[in-house]
């Protein structure tokens, strides 16, 4: 038994010595110091300042509070903040940044990545990521068609061919976060960067990867798309329809971050709440047990 305000020294080294999550931009600034959190800008989502482990992280720090020793109500909240982070952990960190993670909006859900993707180091070859951005673009603008503007379904499917419109990729530019091996499993999701205009005929679009297998954010990416009638055979301004469910899009995208970075804020402070009631505690002593 572990007795209260004792820190049992059997506890897994690599747990006791886990540090908590900390401020990357700052790396004196430890995220949990004391007081409470400050965000200087609350449109920045949380995950943002994070180191990258930010998520298992979390669950490590669960672990520790766990191992340390908890009442029933304590166990309780900690078994519930694990099965949130492990069902939710996509919309923690892709939803915070405004991607929208839902089925019907993913380009790409849970889909395995071959082993014929890695290259000769046994990592997953960077051009491969540029072909998940644009195999999640091309889902991403069908989708639209299929589930939310059924009435100009053809016009959408058409965005992939050369009868209408469409979104050719002008620029690309992929921010590799980590080497992904096989085996594994990626997600990846489009957002629109500002809201579109009647004007506009190019759109800023960002991209995040995310590895299922690791629960991380694989890579991002910035993509410049200018829209093209290739009836015309020249540029043109985003026509209507696209314009209208671009616009919703970019929308849903701002409620989504903030929905989401703010149950981010609220998962932060009630575990570092677990750890101020167990193992973080000033009233806390190590247990060296005894020799007799």
């Amino acid at each position: 038994m572990i007795s209260t305000g004792t820190r049992r020294l059997g506890a897994p080294r690599a747990l006791l010595s886990q540090d908590p999550v900390l401020f990357t931009s700052r790396p004196t600034t430890r995220l949990f110091s004391s007081g409470p959190l400050r965000y200087e800008d609350s449109s920045i989502p949380p995950t943002k300042a994070l180191n990258p482990r930010w998520l298992s992280d979390l669950k490590t720090r669960l672990g520790k509070c766990i191992q340390f020793g908890m009442n029933d109500t304590q166990t309780t909240a900690a078994g519930l903040l694990l099965a949130e982070v492990t069902r939710d952990w996509r919309s923690l960190l892709a939803g915070s940044d405004g991607y929208l993670t839902h089925p019907l909006r993913a380009g790409i859900s849970s889909v395995p990545i071959d082993w014929g993707d890695q290259d000769a180091m046994g990592h997953v070859n960077n051009v491969q990521y540029v072909r998940f951005c644009e195999t999640s673009r091309t889902n991403w603008t069908r989708k639209i068609g299929d589930h939310y503007d059924r009435p100009h379904k053809k016009q959408w499917d058409e965005m992939l061919t050369n009868k209408s419109y469409g979104l050719i990729l002008k620029s690309i530019k992929v921010d590799y976060k980590f080497p992904m091996e096989w085996p594994d499993k990626i997600s990846a999701y489009h957002k629109i960067r500002v809201m579109p205009k009647e004007t506009d005929s190019s759109m800023l679009l960002d991209v995040m990867i995310l590895s299922e297998g690791k629960q991380r954010i694989a890579a991002k990416a910035e993509e410049d798309v200018v829209v093209y009638n290739y009836k015309a055979g020249k540029k043109s301004t985003l026509p209507d329809y696209m314009l209208t469910q671009f616009k919703r899009q970019f929308e849903e995208q701002e409620v989504a971050k903030e929905q989401n970075a703010q149950r981010v804020r609220e998962i932060l402070g009630q575990v570092r709440a677990l750890e101020q009631e167990t193992w973080d505690r000033e009233d806390t002593k190590e247990d060296l047990g005894s020799a007799a």
